[in-house]
């Protein structure tokens, strides 16, 4: 029996039976290539790409990209094709080896994954080639015009996960199967063209741009940005990207990064991509970050002057272990990539600014976690609040919730309280450093967990511990339980102001971003019109440049109708386009008729300056079609 089956059956002996059923149907072989990856039609066990040649040419005119991807492949000898993932590319011409042309084909079109693409080969086989070009609508591609960026010039950025890499580059679009690659990109004079590889830090006049990625990468970590874009060196390994006009503020919020790089690497040990910079993108980036290595893109709503939303930097920079290093194997493991990195965020922030500072941040992650997991069983989708997913036949975009992020932190959490700190981060330095540059499923995980803290520490694995947290519902009542001494004044402050209706008393000179969010989570139902005008006339909200506190006000004055606030928030959804503060003001709006007519005329003005991923969840909740 091999060591590894041997394993799998000390680990099923310790749960539950229906543990025991769940761990036995999910069970992989431990070969990342052998798992199987519902969201790619590629078959690696047969034949899988090694090392990526990609050379470009970007066309704002067209809004597209013509490309050649020529890929090192390995495969059995008797394999007679390679499959790759695409989706509305217009594929060209194919060919193996050198000058070898082949015939191709592509399957029927799957709504959410694209076609498959199926390229023979022969015995000798070595490498492949296709020439291809996008579609202008390209869903992995955000081209913005001028009048879209703070800099008034052309910009393209890309988005490539969860499996929107296929959306621009033909490729085996699975998070289990790793390449390293080059590239040769042209673009258009005085843009400056950047990726997640070794970068330039200054603009080509020719517009002619070369990169290496030598560490092997999942596709969903390709990435490609392209603008008028100015390098900042912060040390001596980071720096800023950023358009110019926001370069001044993008220095101020992140002008620690290489603090923030030294605080992980004592943690878990050495950063292994050499450069941590980070691009500050225009507006309508869709998420708060994306962890492309050596280069993660920022949305510009971290830049809020105090450097109290710089969390997310501690966020992007810690990916650079977990998820980057160390994948999930498919997204039905993401947990594995962001509950790791939100523990991981929260260690860094407690390193550099006070346990205080961790634990208002795991409160507020308390509270998503509590409201998203409340929801989802509300809604029907009980399954969808385990750590471990089932994603078949979905976009795996639908499992991004709190529960992989939040959900995720506090079993890993949980597991440092019942080690200990020191046993479990030693642990977790011995992981990242096993698992460097592979992938691994969650079976796995439970089994290196046993063995490595559990059974290395001689601690007996909790009763049912893995059937609460990993394949059973909403939140266990063994979680822990977060508490922030700030928070608490924050409350105690709160009921000063609502017992005496003195807004004086609401001692809040000193408080942080995430001290005004939980104010905002402690007002009362009761609150009223005129109390809103009153903490307007006082705080100044509505004229706020804190995107997080927007947010929170504008959920408020959608409650109350503070129409007073409408004209500033139809500013911010316009020129807005991160998912995370959409969604939930959009689908407040909705919520009542005359509202709801308010929505949709900002979303007909708003939706162009929307990224794919932004404008797909918006258009299914505001029930919208173009006109």
């Amino acid at each position: 029996m091999r060591k590894t089956t041997l394993l799998f059956f000390i680990v099923i002996g310790l749960l539950s039976c229906n543990e025991n059923k769940e761990m036995k149907k999910n069970r992989i072989t431990t070969n990342d290539l052998m798992q199987k990856d519902d969201h790619s039609f590629s078959k690696p066990q047969e034949a899988v790409i090694t090392h990526l040649e990609w050379d470009a040419n970007v066309d704002f005119e067209t809004k597209t990209i013509v490309a050649v991807a020529k890929f090192d492949i390995r495969k059995y000898p008797s394999t007679s094709e390679i499959i790759l993932d695409t989706k509305n590319l217009q594929i060209e011409k194919v060919w193996r080896n050198q000058n070898d042309t082949v015939d191709f084909f592509l399957n029927k079109a799957d709504e959410v994954l694209g076609q498959a693409l199926h390229i023979p080969l022969s015995e000798d086989s070595k490498t492949i080639s296709i020439q291809y070009k996008t579609s202008p609508n390209a869903e992995a591609l955000q081209w913005l015009s001028a009048q879209q960026t703070a800099g008034n010039a052309p910009f393209l950025f890309t988005q490539s996960q969860a499996i929107l890499c296929r959306s621009w580059i033909p490729i085996q679009d699975s998070p289990a199967i790793r390449f390293t690659y080059e590239a040769e990109v042209k673009v258009a004079e005085g843009n400056l063209a950047i990726m997640s590889a070794e970068n330039p830090q200054e603009i080509d006049s020719t517009g002619n741009y070369s990169f290496k990625m030598r560490q092997p990468i999942p596709a969903y970590l390709m990435a490609l940005a392209v603008g008028n874009l100015e390098f900042h060196k912060t040390g001596k390994q980071t720096g800023i990207y950023a358009e110019p006009a926001t370069m001044a503020k993008a220095v101020t919020a992140l002008e620690d990064l290489q603090s923030f790089l030294e605080t992980a690497e004592k943690l878990y040990g050495k950063y292994r991509w050499e450069q941590f910079d980070v691009l500050v993108l225009p507006p309508s980036f869709p998420f708060g970050g994306m962890e492309n290595p050596r280069l993660t893109f920022a949305t510009p709503t971290i830049l809020s002057g105090d450097k109290s939303l710089v969390s997310l930097i501690a966020h992007e920079l810690a990916h650079s272990w977990s998820g980057n290093l160390v994948t999930n194997a498919s997204w039905n493991d993401f947990w594995l990539n962001e509950g790791f990195t939100v523990y991981f965020e929260y260690r860094i922030m407690e390193e550099m600014y006070g346990k205080d500072y961790a634990e208002m941040l795991a409160s507020i992650s308390f509270k998503e976690l509590t409201e998203e997991s409340r929801e989802l069983i509300e809604n029907g989708n009980v399954k969808d609040t385990h750590l471990k997913l089932d994603l078949e036949g979905r976009n795996p975009d639908v499992g991004m919730t709190s529960i992989a992020y939040d959900k995720g932190y506090f079993f890993l959490r949980l597991l440092e309280e019942i080690s200990g700190r020191e046993a479990f981060d030693a642990f977790l330095q011995q992981y990242f450093k096993e698992y460097a540059f592979r992938s691994i499923n969650t079976e796995q995980f439970l089994i290196y967990l046993e063995q490595n803290l559990f059974g290395k520490n001689e601690i007996v694995v909790p009763k049912k511990l893995f059937s609460d947290w990993v394949y059973g519902a909403g939140i266990p009542t063994s979680i822990p339980k977060p508490y922030s001494n700030r928070f608490k004044s924050v409350e105690e402050s709160v009921q000063r102001w609502l017992d005496t209706g003195n807004i004086d008393t609401l001692n809040a000179e000193d408080w942080s971003t995430h001290e005004f969010l939980h104010f905002f989570h402690q007002l009362p139902d009761s609150l009223e019109y005129n109390h809103l005008s009153i903490l307007d006339d006082k705080f100044d909200f509505t004229d706020s440049e804190n995107a997080e506190i927007l947010s929170e006000w504008f959920l408020l004055a959608i409650k109350k109708d503070y129409r007073r606030a409408f004209g500033a928030m139809e500013n911010f959804l316009v020129n807005t386009g991160r998912k995370k503060f959409l969604m939930p003001i959009y689908g407040e709006l909705i919520k009542r008729e005359t509202h709801k007519r308010v929505a949709l005329s900002i979303y007909r003005k708003a939706r162009q300056n929307y990224h794919f991923v932004s404008y797909n969840s918006l258009d299914k909740l505001l029930n919208y079609t173009s006109d």
